[in-house]
């Protein structure tokens, strides 16, 4: 047998310099780290926008929330907004293989979650027919995922309140609940049906997270200072015994029909043999009785009228818009019978067996001050006592 000597075969290709191998290495490093840096700057300039325009808009809202008493105007202004904010972060978008990634669902679920189904879909018509008129590879996963899908989630999350939605505090655990609920689902559907890699995604959630909890910050602050300032100008004019009006209100009320030449009636009363009635039941009962008074004047009293707690024992109320004098007596005599036909606590303990009240009655007419009617009110009042109590005595002028 011969023998034969076996060679190795050798197999050369082109090979890359070890130093040309790290400059490629450097070149995809500097572009991977350029490419992390330009979607850093790009979330963040997202994210700048949505906190900027989101200030504007609290501003805009503290400026007329006062004035603005419309539901549907408020309904439209709100959805309004939402549709200008939600194009303006989708306008410049940032770009990887035909997608369009930016924080659009942000201002959609919140405003979803806060408002309800009607004001989020009204508020992702724009957004939705911009994304589809921009077109690209990713449009229906785009307009799916990141704008209906926040709306209905959002809303399925949402609590009706009774009040206007924007004027209330949010409930932070329940929002964030809500909006990492939606992010996982939006992100497993993007990771399973576009290009997108799981850093973007990565990126993209912690910057929708931060973006809408800070909508929600800068509206409870917003809210707080608001229902501060209401809750203080609504104890400013009311009388804490009686949960009426103060007569600081009741003036400032009245002063505004008469300047707009509304013919009113001034009636006082105040209740007939109080300090009696304190000194036999304690000041706890009297407190009570005046409590009760106060209803029943609430329940008599028209749409136009203005009722206060004078002081004391005393209470007014400006008929808004009588016809004559004899109609304010007669809706003050009504007023009269209602209250000793009430059946008080102790009652019968009282002089005569009834707790009753006294009215006076003064009319505006000669271009009287508020300040005269309430004197002549008053007088009248002083008459009623003096003529025996729980009566109606009209003003008619010194005698």
């Amino acid at each position: 047998m011969t023998n034969k000597q076996i060679y190795p075969i050798i197999t050369y290709q082109h090979a890359v310099p070890i130093e040309g191998l790290g400059k490629q290495l450097d070149v995809s490093k500097g572009i991977i780290d350029k490419m992390e840096d330009k979607l850093l700057f790009f979330f963040l300039e997202n994210m700048a926008l949505i906190i900027a325009l989101m200030y504007m808009a609290l501003r805009i809202k503290e400026m007329l929330s006062l004035e603005t008493k419309n539901s549907i105007l408020s309904f439209t202004g709100y959805a309004a907004f939402i549709n200008f904010l939600t194009v303006s972060v989708m306008y410049h978008p940032f770009l990887h293989e035909g997608m369009r990634i930016d924080l659009r669902e942000v201002p959609l679920f919140f405003i979803s979650y806060i408002g309800g189904w009607k004001v989020g879909v009204l508020s992702s018509i724009l957004p939705a027919a911009y994304r589809i008129y921009l077109g690209g590879p990713t449009v229906m996963e785009g307009t799916i995922q990141s704008i209906l899908l926040p709306v209905v989630i959002g809303a399925l999350f949402h609590v009706k309140k009774p009040s206007d939605p924007l004027h209330v505090l949010v409930n932070i655990k329940r929002l964030m609940t809500g909006f990492v609920l939606f992010e996982l689902i939006k992100t497993t559907a993007f990771l399973l049906s576009t290009p997108i890699t799981p850093v973007i995604a990565i990126v993209m959630f912690l910057f929708a997270m931060i973006a809408v909890l800070s909508m929600a910050l800068m509206l409870n602050e917003e809210n707080s200072k608001l229902l501060l300032r209401k809750e203080l100008e609504f104890l400013s004019n009311q009388d804490p015994m009686t949960h009426l009006p103060n007569i600081r209100f009741f003036k400032n009320r009245v002063k505004d029909l008469l300047e707009q030449k509304v013919p009113v009636s001034i009636v006082m009363f105040d209740v007939d043999y109080f300090k009696t009635y304190n000194d036999t039941h304690g000041h706890q009962k009297g407190d009570m009785v005046l409590r009760t008074l106060g209803q029943l004047l609430k329940d008599v009293a028209g749409k136009n009228d203005v009722i206060a707690r004078y002081g004391g024992e005393e209470f007014i109320i400006c008929y808004s818009g009588v016809s004559s004098i004899d109609n304010a007596k007669a809706a003050a005599d009504h007023f009269r019978k209602k209250v000793q036909d009430y059946q008080f606590e102790g009652e019968e303990k009282q002089p005569e067996g009834d707790l009753t009240i006294s009215l006076g009655v003064s009319f505006s007419d000669n271009n009287k001050t508020l300040e005269q009617i309430i004197e002549e009110a008053d007088q009248a009042l002083y008459q009623s006592k003096k003529a025996g109590r729980n009566r109606v005595t009209v003003w008619i002028g010194e005698k």
